[in-house]
């Protein structure tokens, strides 16, 4: 029996106080670590981040298929021995691939690399099981479990990591280590409320490969669909880390993973996005993304203006730094992008079914990234072409998945195309062209002419929120 609409707001709120605390360990990881261990350990530690994120590729669609064949049930109504068999499978296959890359990691690498590709091999393991668990919550809508989870994993994280600094430890494995020891962490959480996923009785071993056959055949597209997205921004970072110094590739690093932490509240959203849309009337969905969509864009313009007043903050903070955060003003744009695939169209395609088109895209736009990002860099050796090319790839990504979306719930949203162009052009004009205070003058200007031509959408969206939070506290009140 599938089950009635959640409470999206209640869980949105729930997954945003998950990401203010997962926001405070990312503050902590990006902005306290840099300063306090050596450039060069911080880039090597960089690279067990950068090759650790691919690892999920290696359940090879499980995990997406059971969230595809499952996330319309409730935690009761799921099918645990089933559930479990999987698990198992999950355990074999991770295990095998985590020896597998630790002993081709001894032939294909040497000096510090050894040792990165070692614990990304581990991670292998840690992660996958770290996806299942929370893939668990996610699918059952156990939002406030979920928001334990990972609250849980990130405070580990974040207190390990703060007693290495405190310690004054400067070995970058020892912060890698902490990763893996949170995921464990986690799952140990994720265990203690969802036993009956874990251990116990499975189907017979004809079910369970049958089963697991299924899953892949359903979730090996959407597995590729986003890991080939995930590649644009991957391709674009380990190419540095090939042409370029380990000391670039790490203040590179820097710059994305400052631009990440604008993107922790779309993630929050997004969490709780997919299972609530495949429960939802598919005559309310167009509406819905609209709204959404209208509610994004003048946010992130007005966020992306906080990147002036906080370079002159961290350029003080991280001296060492001051490259990053030039490489920052040409990389943020790509919040605006990434997010809408993120919140709207990625979880759009997949409540209509459409995984397919989200593989051709994505696949397209890694193909056409790998060309564009090896002529910037061996050919031209230019490092500001590859990452201004990191957001045109991403932009180009973004409209094309949205495309597919506006035929299928038939809005179209070709002027908001251009305007969010024309706001990431002069952003970026902005921000590389001119010093942090006339930069910040001449965006704030823009953003006040959009506001002026936007006045109406944006007082209805204020008002809008205005009366559901009244609404809301009202209900309290009762």
């Amino acid at each position: 029996m599938v089950r009635a609409i959640p409470s999206i707001k209640k869980n949105i709120f729930l997954s945003v106080f998950v990401q203010i605390i997962s926001m405070m360990v990312s503050f902590i990881i990006n902005l306290i670590v840099p300063r306090y261990i050596p450039e060069l350990e911080y880039s090597y530690w960089q690279a067990y981040v950068l090759y650790s994120s691919y690892v999920g590729v290696m359940h090879f669609g499980l995990l997406d298929g059971i969230v595809l064949r499952y996330s319309q049930y409730d935690y009761e109504e799921l099918d645990k021995p089933r559930i479990r068999s999987q698990f198992k499978m999950l355990l074999y296959l991770n295990f095998s691939m985590c020896v597998l890359f630790v002993f081709l990691s001894q032939f294909l690498a040497i000096g510090e690399m050894k040792l990165i590709l070692v614990l990304a091999s581990v991670s292998i393991i840690t992660k996958n099981l770290f996806t299942y668990t929370s893939y668990m919550f996610q699918i059952t809508n156990q939002i406030r479990k979920y928001a334990v989870l990972v609250i849980s994993q990130r405070l580990f994280f974040g207190v390990f990591t703060a007693l290495l600094l405190f310690l004054h430890t400067q070995n970058f494995y020892l912060f890698c280590i902490a990763d893996l020891c949170a995921d464990l962490f986690g799952c140990l959480i994720g265990y203690f409320y969802n036993k009956d996923l874990y251990f116990g009785s499975v189907i017979s071993w004809k079910d369970m490969l049958s089963e697991f056959n299924t899953n892949i055949k359903s979730g090996v597209l959407l597995l590729i669909a986003n890991w080939s997205s995930m590649l644009v921004v991957g391709s674009a970072k380990m190419l540095i880390q090939l042409h370029w110094d380990d000391l670039i590739f790490g203040k590179v690093s820097f710059s994305f993973s400052l631009s990440n932490l604008f993107l922790t509240f779309i993630t929050a959203i997004s969490v709780v996005l997919f299972p609530s849309l495949r429960r939802m009337n598919p005559e309310r969905l167009p509406k819905l993304y609209q709204s959404i969509r209208n509610m994004i864009s003048p946010l992130l313009f007005f966020a992306m203006l906080l990147y002036f007043p906080s370079c002159m903050i961290l350029d003080l903070w991280l001296p060492n730094y001051h490259d990053s955060l030039i490489y920052l003003g040409i990389l943020l744009p790509v919040i605006i992008y990434t997010s809408k695939v993120s919140l709207l169209t990625n979880n759009y395609l997949k409540a209509y079914r459409k995984e397919k088109k989200m593989l051709i895209v994505n696949v397209i736009s890694v193909v056409v990234a790998l060309i564009i990002f090896v002529l910037s860099s061996y050919l031209l050796d230019n490092l500001t072409l590859m990452l201004i090319s990191v957001v045109l790839v991403i932009m180009g990504r973004s409209i094309a998945s949205e495309v597919i979306v506006m035929k299928l719930i038939g809005k179209k949203f070709f002027k908001e195309f251009i305007i969010e162009g024309i706001m990431s052009l002069i952003f970026i004009i902005s921000a590389r062209f001119f010093d942090l205070k006339f930069g910040f003058a001449i965006y704030l200007s823009v953003i006040l002419v959009y506001v002026f031509f936007n006045k109406d959408m944006i007082l209805s969206l204020l008002n809008d929120i205005t009366l559901k939070f009244k609404g809301s506290k009202g209900n309290k009140k009762r």
